[in-house]
């Protein structure tokens, strides 16, 4: 007979309600986990400090490195007036700049030792964003018009539309113009070209097409730009062309047909 003490059994299981009540004593005597600490500091109260950090007067995501972020330790110095002071210690460097009033601003970091400009840094930001926003207004944001034509168009239909084509290039904007074709109509393709052709001509004097007519399966599409040659004057008075060599598509009646016999 085994003896108690002698069996395996026995012994693995007193060092798993060993290793359970380690951990039981480990949890209760440490209480709640610790905050992480991160490069900023810790994350809450009860983390250890590290003593009073210089706070930035700019964001850690500013392009340029300023004042306390330049950890190189010399750079060439820039005064205000655009005269150069030489190679200087950063923290003497960042001393005088204080000295003036001033920031100790990092312009161009690849260079070795790199170049930092004594300047007033939130002025510069400022002008920056003047600057852009003055380059954003200068921009001129062209949208696409789109105008629907049919090879059967009326003439009174068709000269209304041209007066919106015109409109809209001479106001900058570019115009998509798609002839559709329903059933038999591909077959006079022709006369969607020659109508597409008259729009071309007539708005030669301040357009140009961007995209020549094109049959992609039943619609011919054209795209025209303004072509800048307006200047910014007053709109032209455009006309559009009258029909040149175009013959109407014949419509099939019973009195054309053949007769029998």
């Amino acid at each position: 007979m085994i003896d108690g003490f002698s069996n395996p059994c026995y012994f693995v299981r007193r060092k798993v309600i060993q290793l359970n009540l380690r951990s039981i004593c480990l949890k209760n005597s440490f209480g709640p986990p610790r905050p992480s600490i991160g490069p900023s500091g810790p994350s809450g109260p009860s983390g250890p400090s590290r003593g009073p950090e210089k706070e930035s007067r700019f964001p850690s995501s500013d392009e340029s490195r300023v004042n306390e972020r330049i950890r190189v330790p010399e750079v060439l110095v820039i005064d205000e007036l655009g005269v150069q002071l030489g190679v200087l210690p950063t923290r003497e460097a960042l001393a005088l700049a204080r000295e003036r009033g001033l920031d100790l601003v990092e312009v161009a970091a690849t260079a070795r030792p790199p170049v930092c400009k004594i300047l007033d840094y939130g002025k510069l930001k400022y002008t920056k964003k003047k600057k852009t926003q003055e380059a954003k207004k200068k921009q001129t944001v062209v949208s696409v018009k789109e105008i629907q034509l049919r090879p059967r168009t009326e003439e009174h239909d068709l000269e209304t539309k041209f007066r919106h084509i015109a409109d809209f290039l001479q106001r900058g904007d570019k115009v998509k113009i798609t002839v559709m074709f329903r059933g038999r109509e591909v077959a006079y393709a022709q006369q969607g070209m020659a109508m597409l052709r008259r729009i071309i001509e007539s708005v030669k004097d301040f357009a140009i097409p961007e995209a020549y007519p094109k049959l992609e399966g039943r619609r011919m599409i054209m795209v025209l730009g303004p072509s800048g040659r307006q200047g910014g004057g007053e709109p032209k008075h455009a006309v559009l062309v009258p029909p040149v060599g175009i013959v109407p598509p014949k419509t099939e009646s019973k009195d054309d047909k053949p007769k029998e016999g």
